[in-house]
Formats: C-alpha cells, sequence, structure tokens
C-alpha cells in the first residue's frame, strides 16, 4: 500500500481500519471507529481539494492514519504508520518524547496539548467532550515529500459541548500550524514535530460564560472525539 493510501473497505481517507491486516487489532474502545461524521465535517469545510493520487493527498490521508492509529489502537505492534521501537513525538521545538511518554500523558491529543497555560486551563481529558462532530483536519500545502514531509495544516471543529467549565459557544474553532514528519525507507514515521500556537486553540475554547459547575470530566474518552 502507497504511503497514505485510503481503505476502501474502512474509510476513504484512512488505512489500516479493517480487512485481513486487522482481524487480530486490539482497539482501545472494543472496536474500529466510525469516522461518518467527522468525514462530513471535513468535505463540507474543507478549503483545498487535492487530486487524486497526488502527494498532497498522500499526505493528508497518512496524517488522518496517523491520527487514528494514535487515538484507536491499544497495542503498538498493531500500528502501521509508524515504528513503534524507533519513533518521536515533538511540539515547538521542544525535546522528542516516545510513544510509551505519549501513553504517561494518556494519549490522543495531549501531547498536542502541552502549554505553560496553568493546569486549570489546559485541554486533556475536557478537550475531548468539546466537539461532538470532530476536529476535522485538512493539509493546506506540502513543501516537501518523504523522506522528510513538511506540510502546512488546519484543524477546525464547532465548540457544541463544554470546555473546563466554560458553556457551549457553537462556534468555529480552527488552528493553522506546521508539521514535520520523516519517515524511514518503508515509508514508517520516525519522527513527528508540530509547530503551533495552544494557546490560538485554547483560547476560542474559554470565550464561553462560565457554568455553575464545571463540566469538565464528563466524558473523558477519547472515542467521543472524531479527528482529521
Amino acid at each position: 500500500m502507497a504511503m497514505g493510501s485510503s481503505d476502501v473497505e474502512g474509510d476513504k481517507y484512512r488505512s489500516y481500519l479493517s480487512g485481513e491486516g486487522e482481524k487480530n487489532t486490539t482497539w482501545r474502545f472494543g472496536a474500529p471507529p466510525s469516522y461518518d461524521v467527522v468525514n462530513k465535517l471535513f468535505e463540507d469545510g474543507r478549503t483545498k481539494i487535492w487530486p487524486p493520487g497526488s502527494l498532497g493527498e498522500e499526505v493528508q490521508n497518512l496524517v488522518k492514519t496517523w491520527e487514528m492509529e494514535v487515538f484507536h489502537k491499544a497495542n503498538l505492534d498493531d500500528f502501521k504508520t509508524l515504528d513503534p521501537n524507533n519513533h518521536t513525538f515533538s511540539l515547538n521545538g521542544r525535546k522528542g518524547i516516545t510513544l510509551e511518554e505519549i501513553g504517561k500523558l494518556g494519549g490522543g491529543y495531549n501531547p498536542l496539548l502541552q502549554t505553560s497555560l496553568p493546569e486549570n486551563l489546559r485541554g486533556y481529558k475536557a478537550f475531548t467532550t468539546t466537539f461532538p462532530r470532530g476536529f476535522a483536519l485538512e493539509i493546506l500545502h506540502v513543501y516537501s515529500g518523504p523522506p522528510e514531509i513538511v506540510y502546512k495544516f488546519r484543524h477546525w471543529g464547532y465548540m457544541e459541548g463544554p470546555f473546563k467549565g466554560h458553556a457551549p459557544t457553537g462556534e468555529l474553532v480552527e488552528v493553522y500550524g506546521m508539521s514535520i514528519f520523516t519517515v524511514d525507507e518503508h515509508n514508517k514515521i520516525v519522527k513527528i514535530e508540530f509547530f503551533y500556537d495552544p494557546g490560538q486553540l485554547l483560547g476560542g475554547l474559554l470565550k464561553g460564560e462560565k457554568l455553575g459547575t464545571s463540566s469538565e470530566g464528563t466524558t473523558s474518552s477519547c472515542h467521543v472525539l472524531r479527528t482529521g
């Protein structure tokens, strides 16, 4: 399968969701996720449509597949997009962390929410309740192809759930940033670097009026958040 190609049986934007190769996969929430809702959000709100077979389409599908695996596959041995024994992730120039360290942060979007903001304003568990329709992803520009893939991205969703005691606003929340995915000779991701301002995301989530009691933690499982 080529880099980032889609899985026709499972999802048109993500590989490794179904089929013979996934029959023994251990899914974090008991079954493969469905991306129907966030795919509609993506298709309705995207600003860039990549030609079929283009580098942009391949990179976009690779990133979506990587996000799916990080969120939903429980065993590192089931990951297909990356080399679990040789993989690091870093945010905004920080020292890279391993998959094991990502797991200690709670997985999901927690590595992307590393921030110097006070503890009471950090996203982590509460983040997953905030976007019932998911948090869509599009790749806006690809500056270079493998082995060092450099791209500009946009993430967006609608704040239709509470966040850290702030009421839903229903407003669009979007984030722009850059990323570098380094792949090996087998197109396995060995290094990821993200560059964006977490405050750009969290600022949009703190606009709602304060609720009487904090709603954080009402649903902290990542399966309520569909990414990409």
